[in-house]
């Protein structure tokens, strides 16, 4: 008799051996064929009854965050995703450099692992198929046990779209009944990872022996100076601490203010539905999101809940009008949880005396902690600092005057629209871009011979022999 290893290994060779099959037979579809393809299956999630389906599903199921805000997230994710990837070539010649007898040749990279987290069971799965599907690949997809029905509607969803449009519905399929042996197996037996969640996650990913995308841990820092248009500033950084109450990586966790502003800007963020708890509130506060001081972690209890919900669960008292929590903080690092992500709409505020370099070192400081590699931002009418911001900080993607969520894409800003976020060897990533469909495909390199180059060693070498040669 077979033990519940090897069943569970016979099941995961059973997932891959039909994606195989069903992505050969879209090997050879025309980039129209592949276009069409991404249409549908977006379509299939977008639609506002299966969007709102979906969004429902995974509140009930989940727990985290909240209904309007989960539907907006599903349909400008993966409208914004498409848009995006319709342009690309992912089919044939991509690109011809004539000049140095180059031609790059797009091929599928073959069956996709894709890791859910169970804050994203609803617009993370279709992202990540769409970009799959654009490279001519398949995918699988492992959910988090926790939201497993809410991932199997939406792969439900896009099977049925690949069917429509005359393709295997294999192309998109789920892992039944999911487990962390399972997962481990996927990753040994796909061609490529995209793996979204906590660090566990991305580390098993990376030592499977499969190449794989991952992402950072999150932890935003937003920075805004003396010349920040504060309205604007306060306006970005509720929207980002309230939408889906907070459950992306992106979402301010800190915002690092000037002092010459600090009280004006706290006025607003208070206008704009943020309590300030006292320190005897912040105490309580803080013994809620991290009961063991040990875990770095904040307690599931809080994540992508309300900030009512959580003030009620802390005993704290907070206006009907309050969509977010915050508390001032003076250090980073372990002593200072309040300084690491928090995936709940709670925001650490700091201030900065002087110049933007000190700015720089309290984001430094603070992402060192956790979340280095991943994001800042800030507001500023002075271009100078937001390039010091960019050039001195270890960090894949520096918004200026944005609302930190539009890092994943958004229509005012090129980011390439995604949900895998990743943050370099700063991170523990292999790149610091948008996970996008560029990333899902093979290259060929066809090289051609072009004119002979010559290299004339006075002129590579002469200002080193100017200064050296004595």
């Amino acid at each position: 008799m077979a033990t519940t290893t090897e069943r569970d290994q016979d099941q995961i060779a059973g997932y891959i051996e039909r994606a195989r099959k069903a992505q050969q037979r879209i090997e050879d579809y025309s980039q129209e064929q592949v276009d069409d393809l991404v249409k549908a299956v977006c379509w299939a999630v977008v639609r506002q009854d299966h969007a709102e389906q979906l969004a429902k599903l995974a509140v009930d199921e989940g727990g985290f965050g909240n209904y309007n805000d989960k539907v907006t997230k599903i349909r400008n994710r993966c409208m914004g995703t498409l848009a995006d990837i319709l342009p690309v070539k992912t089919v044939g010649v991509v690109e011809e450099i004539p000049e140095k007898g180059l031609v790059k040749i797009a091929k599928p990279v073959g069956v996709v692992a894709a890791l859910i987290p169970t804050t994203g069971p609803d617009a993370t799965p279709p992202l990540k198929a769409l970009l799959a599907l654009k490279g001519r690949n398949a995918i699988i997809v492992a959910a988090h046990p926790r939201t497993q029905k809410t991932t199997e509607l939406s792969v439900q969803l896009m099977r049925a779209a690949c069917e429509q449009v005359g393709a295997p519905a294999d192309l998109v399929q789920v892992i039944e009944n999911p487990s962390l042996a399972k997962t481990q197996r996927l990753m040994q037996l796909a061609d490529l990872i995209v793996a979204t969640g906590g660090a566990a996650m991305v580390k098993s990913a990376y030592s499977s022996g499969t190449p794989a995308y991952g992402v950072g841990v999150g932890n935003a820092v937003h920075v805004v100076d003396e010349t920040a248009d504060l309205d604007d500033a306060a306006n970005m950084i509720a929207a980002a601490k309230r939408h889906d109450h907070a459950t992306s990586c992106l979402a301010d966790n800190a915002v690092v203010a000037q002092e010459s502003i600090y009280q004006t800007l706290l006025g607003k963020l208070r206008q704009a539905g943020g309590h300030l708890c006292s320190d005897a509130e912040k105490a309580k506060l803080q013994a809620l999101m991290w009961p063991d001081s040990a875990i770095h972690l904040p307690s599931v209890a809080v994540i992508a809940k309300s900030a009512r919900h959580i003030a009620g669960l802390a005993g704290i008292q907070v206006p009907d009008k309050c969509t977010f929590l915050i508390v001032e903080e003076r250090g980073a690092g372990p002593d200072f949880p309040f300084s690491g992500e928090k995936l709940s709409p709670v925001l650490a505020l700091y201030r900065y005396r002087d110049g933007i370099e000190n700015a720089i070192a309290e984001v430094n400081a603070i992402t060192a902690y956790q979340g280095q590699g991943h994001t800042c931002g800030i507001h500023t009418a002075n271009d100078a600092h937001a390039m010091a911001l960019a050039m001195r900080t270890k960090t894949a993607r520096v918004m200026v005057n944005q609302n930190l969520n539009e890092g994943a894409g958004s229509p005012r800003n090129g980011l390439p629209y995604t949900l895998s976020l990743s943050s370099g060897t700063w991170g523990g990533n292999i790149t610091t871009e948008n996970v996008n469909a560029r990333h899902m495909i093979n290259l060929t390199w066809m090289s051609r011979p072009i004119a002979p180059r010559t290299f004339d060693e006075q002129a590579l070498f002469q200002s080193h022999w100017l200064k050296y040669s004595r």
